[in-house]
């Protein structure tokens, strides 16, 4: 019996040791796919009403070329998180959706704030890309007084700018299911 109790002490603080180990520094994959796909869902198609106010925005796809491509994915989240940090969000968007995004761009930027320490030489070069991409993408939505079709038109480029991550960058990512997104 006491050897039995041993063997699974033993085996409880092996496994205690090994789970508490801090994670690798590394963005979830399947998070950034959740935050695309409810991007996606929160506000169907881009509205016919909207065409007029659609600008065209130069997306800074050098921004993440392989050496930097973790730090400007971290970047991208931070000035998502900061488009939808204001007051004044579309009412018309599914909201339970919406918050939904928001925790987990809010998510990805805690479990990944490591990469923002990460030493590229050229990434300067290209954080001004994403300086300007998001610039613009703020511009926008002044210009328009935070209108739907604003919005809208943040929610056509954020979708591009998250596809783009899904489909170029995915050797950043770890794709395994997150076990702590069970709020969906």
């Amino acid at each position: 019996m006491a050897i039995q109790t041993i063997t699974w002490m033993s085996a409880f603080l092996c496994l205690a040791q090994v789970f508490s180990m801090p994670m690798p520094c590394q963005l979830q994959g399947q998070l950034v796919r959740t935050t695309h796909n409810l991007l996606r869902d929160m506000g169907g198609h881009f509205p016919l009403e909207c065409l007029q106010e659609n600008v065209f925005m130069a997306f800074p796809a050098t921004s993440f070329l392989s050496s930097g491509a973790a730090k400007a994915i971290y970047e991208t989240l931070k000035n998502i998180d900061t488009l939808f940090g204001t007051d004044e969000l579309p009412t018309m968007w599914d909201q339970q959706k919406l918050e939904y995004f928001q925790n987990i761009i809010y998510r990805q930027i805690e479990e990944s704030e490591c990469m923002s320490s990460v030493d590229t030489s050229d990434y300067p070069i290209r954080a001004e890309g994403l300086k300007t991409y998001f610039g613009n993408i703020a511009a926008v939505l002044k210009e328009k007084n935070f209108s739907y079709c604003a919005w809208e038109v943040v929610r056509k480029e954020l979708l591009y700018t998250l596809e783009f991550i899904l489909k170029h960058t995915s050797d950043m990512l770890i794709l395994y299911p997150s076990p702590r997104c069970d709020f969906m």
